[in-house]
């Protein structure tokens, strides 16, 4: 069974419409000079919320008799109705916008009075994040679309055959209703989350390459100094075992000394890389220190991999002979 709504933003393609717009509630008095809080404003049609298989939590779905209703109704997320009516079932409540930009969009002063009005609350829904790709909780009003503001709009189709299959009827059917009526973009949810999402998975495999390398060169480095030091202390080591110590002292001591290297590398480069984030975010708000966890497995990991690269010249170390070793150089 299809299901057929209309609504104007397509989560993650069209997100990112700015901070919202300020609204009020049944008893929240407005404070002067405080901001009221900010919610996205949706226009959708009955059956957007089955369309997109997000639950209607309490209450109802639009339907066609709220449209020619004389009293403005709405539903909100879920987000919203906890905040505004802690508690509470939103339900029957108002809501209504105040921020000062409604002023300024189009039509008669009595379709504006109509979007700024209390609006009742017939129905809460689950959160719909369409902004981040990774959701969050958010604040969101939605409106029938004959109230509007309808600047465009997209058709969604909820489908158990192959949707790209519709493509075309759907066309087709838009073609005969106006056919200067432009159809754009027809893409799944799926395929649009993987298109937004592209730039990061491609920024992610090119850091994960970079990173690959940086690793190999440190495993490199530290494995080709621990060589050095060994080759040039063989006399020092042969000595050693002729007084008595044992390889596996030697092995266990140039292990250490390469542990102790990277240990020295890994805690100067996280206080380095913490003062360059710390100066670089007083430039680009986006840049965030990262978390505990991963800078600790980062560590970890780097320690482990510096152990393992000390292996091979300590165990060449430990195999020193006494007697080649004291007729070195």
């Amino acid at each position: 069974m299809n299901t057929t709504a209309f609504g104007n933003v397509v989560p993650w393609r069209d997100g990112g419409q700015g901070p919202g717009l300020q609204f009020s509630g049944d008893g929240h008095a407005h404070v002067p000079g405080v901001e009221d809080p900010r919610s996205q404003w949706r226009t959708i049609s009955p059956g957007f919320f089955a369309a997109l298989g997000v639950p209607i939590l309490t209450g109802r779905d639009f339907d066609a008799r709220d449209g020619e209703s004389t009293e403005p109704v709405v539903i909100v997320s879920e987000s919203l109705a906890k905040r505004m009516f802690p508690n509470q079932d939103a339900v029957n409540r108002h809501t209504y916008w105040t921020d000062p930009v409604l002023q300024f969009l189009p039509g008669t002063d009595q379709e504006k009075a109509r979007v700024i009005a209390p609006h009742r609350i017939i129905g809460v829904t689950a959160d719909i994040d369409d902004e981040h790709v990774v959701p969050r909780p958010t604040l969101t009003v939605y409106s029938t679309f004959e109230e509007g503001p309808m600047f465009g709009g997209d058709l969604f189709i909820h489908t158990g055959k192959d949707p790209y299959a519709l493509v075309a009827p759907v066309t087709h059917i838009i073609r005969e209703l106006s056919a200067d009526q432009p159809v754009e973009h027809p893409a799944t949810l799926k395929d649009v989350r993987a298109e937004v999402l592209a730039p990061e998975r491609l920024n992610s495999v090119v850091f994960g390459v970079f990173a690959a390398l940086a690793l190999a060169i440190a495993v490199v480095g530290v494995a080709g100094v621990l060589a050095f030091s060994v080759s040039a202390r063989t006399r020092e080591f042969g000595i050693r075992l002729a007084l008595g110590s044992q390889p596996q002292q030697i092995l266990k001591g140039v292990i250490a000394e390469g542990g102790a290297m990277a240990l020295v590398g890994v805690l100067a480069g996280a206080a380095l890389g913490f003062m360059l984030a710390h100066l670089v975010g007083r430039y680009f708000l986006d840049v965030k220190m990262p978390g505990i966890l991963p800078v600790a497995v980062s560590a970890v990991v780097l320690l482990t991999v510096a152990i393992v690269a000390s292996m091979l010249p300590a165990a060449r170390a430990a195999r020193v002979d006494v007697i080649q070793a004291l007729r070195a150089e």
